[in-house]
């Protein structure tokens, strides 16, 4: 069975490999295209630099970045835009030529909370994923950005209820807990076959690790609640064509 061609769009560099890092490696792993879409920061910066070695590390090709300002750093993207505060039918158009030159089956993304911390960068990325997903596949929406490419399938990255026991750490350092009623939950993937390798992805942030952000309190944690964290990922799916167009489901 074919693994579908995977495109993950997220906020910022590390989003990645925080919400989506064992799904990807697990794809690419098992042939498929894999790629991601990062909407704030710009490759010249040390962020940038730092997402195209956790993108190497994940078999996820190349940065592809939107390039707007991260919300709170203003010097991520100089002379552009916040990302919450560009004009919407702009950013849009940018995503959607991503999403049709790469072709993905499957568009992976922030949840409508913007996962656990509701970072409004997150949400926005998910309001801006939703919309150019079902943008790409109309011919008459952006002519400029490529020929029409329907996605067949948007998976949420999430988290249920029931793992607050398992980010319980997280809670305790301060992070906010946006999860989901479990039944809302269509696939629950064990990656720790591959948390190794999401890990190493994780670290490669440098910036985020020595400023104590999230991945500077996983490096913190005891190796086996790190690890209890961050070897399962929760997923919501979101169908845009029939689902008896071909595989479009994650490899689980």
């Amino acid at each position: 069975m074919s693994v579908p061609s995977l495109l993950g769009v997220f906020a910022h560099p590390d989003d990645e490999a925080l919400f989506s890092g064992g799904v990807l490696a697990r794809h690419a792993a098992a042939g498929a295209r894999t790629a991601v879409v990062t909407a704030t920061w710009t490759p010249d910066t040390r962020r940038g630099a730092e997402l195209a070695e956790a993108l190497r590390i994940l078999g996820a090709g190349e940065p592809r970045m939107l390039g707007y300002a991260d919300d709170r750093v203003p010097h991520s993207a100089p002379g552009s835009p916040r990302l919450c505060a560009a004009p919407l039918d702009e950013a849009v158009g940018r995503l959607v030529a991503h999403i049709r030159r790469f072709r993905p089956r499957i568009v992976i993304t922030h949840d409508a909370y913007g996962g656990l911390t509701g970072h409004p960068d997150h949400v926005h990325t998910h309001r801006l994923t939703t919309l150019a997903v079902q943008a790409a596949g109309l011919e008459r929406l952006y002519p400029d950005a490529g020929a029409p490419w329907q996605p067949s399938a948007l998976y949420l990255a999430t988290h249920p209820h029931s793992a607050l026991d398992a980010l319980g750490e997280l809670a305790r350092a301060g992070k906010g807990m946006n999860t989901v009623p479990d039944e809302r939950v269509t696939a629950t993937v064990d990656v720790s076959p591959w948390l190794e390798r999401k890990w190493a992805a994780v670290l490669a942030h440098r910036t985020e690790v020595e400023r104590g952000a999230v991945p500077g309190l996983l490096a913190g944690f005891p190796r086996a609640v790190r690890e209890r964290i961050l070897s399962t990922e929760w997923y919501i799916r979101q169908d845009t064509v029939s689902r008896g167009s071909g595989q479009t489901e994650l490899t689980v």
